[in-house]
């Protein structure tokens, strides 16, 4: 029998009560950032190299950063890793593993909207996605392991009214947790940015 989410799992999504309220206090300020924004170590902003301008200090060519939109793409991945604990417990596996997928790409593509200014190309392969933002080693392996979760491929070999047989509580209960991993490896980058 599947447990009952009772919504007091304070572990269930990556983001802290804390978290939220910085967010939506940056989004009810209108947020913005100006082309002149770098990213360097410390201050974790973006910019490009670029040894053919002169007009900055060190080649740096200053980047376009979103960083209202990277925020807003996070909380989506938030909520979605909230309903992946949902359909976990409900015992909805593959429904599990799916949301903790889409929460990873929402992640990535937030870092990526940090960075670049958008969304990268992208064709379900979270780790193809994880090295195009600099993702590391550790995080790349878990992206990897979400991967085959996305409806499109995995529908392609399980058909969908055995989805949920083919993955165990077990299983989608590590998938959470191997997504929720990412969630704060991201959390660090755009919630700090």
């Amino acid at each position: 029998m599947a447990q009952r989410y009772d919504g007091k799992d304070e572990d269930r999504d990556a983001m802290s009560e804390r978290d939220i309220q910085e967010i939506e206090a940056l989004l009810t300020q209108g947020v913005t950032l100006h082309d002149d924004v770098h990213y360097d170590a410390p201050a974790r902003r973006p910019y490009m190299q670029d040894d053919d301008d002169d007009n900055t200090e060190g080649g740096e060519k200053p980047l376009q950063s979103d960083l209202q939109g990277a925020l807003a793409l996070y909380a989506e991945a938030a909520q979605d890793m909230a309903t992946a604990g949902v359909e976990l417990a409900l015992g909805r596996h593959f429904a599990c593993a799916d949301f903790c997928n889409q929460a990873v790409e929402k992640a990535t593509q937030s870092i990526a909207l940090l960075r670049f200014g958008r969304r990268l190309a992208y064709d379900h392969d979270l780790r193809a996605l994880g090295e195009k933002i600099g993702a590391p080693p550790a995080i790349l392996n878990l992206m990897d392991i979400l991967t085959p979760f996305h409806p499109e491929a995995f529908y392609a070999d399980t058909p969908p009214e055995e989805a949920d047989e083919v993955i165990s509580a077990e299983q989608a209960s590590q998938y959470v947790q191997y997504a929720r991993s990412v969630m704060r490896w991201a959390r660090n980058i755009v919630l700090k940015a």
